[in-house]
C-alpha cells in the first residue's frame, strides 16, 4: 500500500495533478475539497458546520476535517493506497492521519508539495472563480486570507514531514504535463 499526501496553497494545481496520479498509481483519491462539497451538497451536519468557516475564508477546524476524512477512508477498505489531496493542512491533522493510518497498519509513504508564487495563484483562483461558483475563489481578500492561514498553519508541515524524511517540494508552475513528470519522478522514489 502506498499513501501519498499532496499539498500546496489553494490554486497550486493539486486537483489537476491528483487526477493523473491516481490513475498512474491506482490510488483512491481523497480530496478534502470534494469531501467538503459532498457534505455541503447533501447538507449533512458536518457540511453545515463546515460551511460557516468556508464562507468566511477560514480553514475548517481539525476535528471536523478529520471526521470527514476518516468517514471517506472507511468507504474504501480494499484500496491499493490513498492520494490525500489537501489533507493534512496542520501538524495536528498530520498527527491524527498518522495515528489513524497506523491503526490500520498503514503509513504515509511520502508527501509532495506543489509550490508556486502567491500572485500567480491569486490570478488562477480569480479565473477559476468565474466558473466554479465558489465564493471563496471570487474575492481576492478571501483568497489572500486563505494564504495567510496556509502559511501560519500548513507551512509547519514541511518541518513535520522533513523530520520523517518524507517531504518533497515540486515546482507547480509550468505546463501541466511537465509538472506531472516532476511529481512522478519524486513519487517513484517512494517504493
Amino acid at each position: 500500500m502506498i499513501n501519498i499526501v499532496l499539498f500546496g496553497k489553494p490554486g497550486a494545481g493539486k486537483g489537476t495533478q491528483a487526477e493523473f496520479l491516481k490513475e498512474k498509481y491506482n490510488l483512491t483519491h481523497i480530496s478534502t475539497g470534494d469531501v467538503f462539497r459532498y457534505n455541503l451538497k447533501n447538507n449533512t451536519p458536518l457540511g453545515q458546520e463546515a460551511k460557516g468557516y468556508m464562507d468566511r475564508g477560514d480553514l475548517v477546524p481539525d476535528e471536523l476535517t478529520i471526521k470527514m476524512l476518516q468517514d471517506e477512508v472507511e468507504k474504501h477498505p480494499d484500496t491499493k493506497g490513498f492520494l490525500f489531496d489537501g489533507f493534512p493542512r496542520t501538524t495536528a491533522q498530520a498527527d491524527a492521519l498518522d495515528a489513524f493510518l497506523k491503526s490500520k497498519g498503514w503509513e504515509v509513504a511520502g508527501t509532495v508539495a506543489l509550490e508556486a508564487d502567491d500572485n500567480i495563484l491569486v490570478q488562477r483562483l480569480l479565473e477559476r472563480g468565474k466558473t466554479s461558483g465558489r465564493p471563496d475563489d471570487q474575492d481576492e481578500e478571501k483568497i489572500r486570507n486563505r494564504y495567510e492561514e496556509y502559511n501560519e498553519k500548513t507551512a509547519p508541515l514541511i518541518d513535520y514531514y522533513k523530520a520523517q524524511g518524507k517531504f518533497h517540494a515540486v515546482d507547480g508552475i509550468g505546463d501541466i504535463s511537465e509538472i506531472t513528470k516532476r511529481l512522478t519522478a519524486v513519487i517513484d522514489t517512494f517504493n
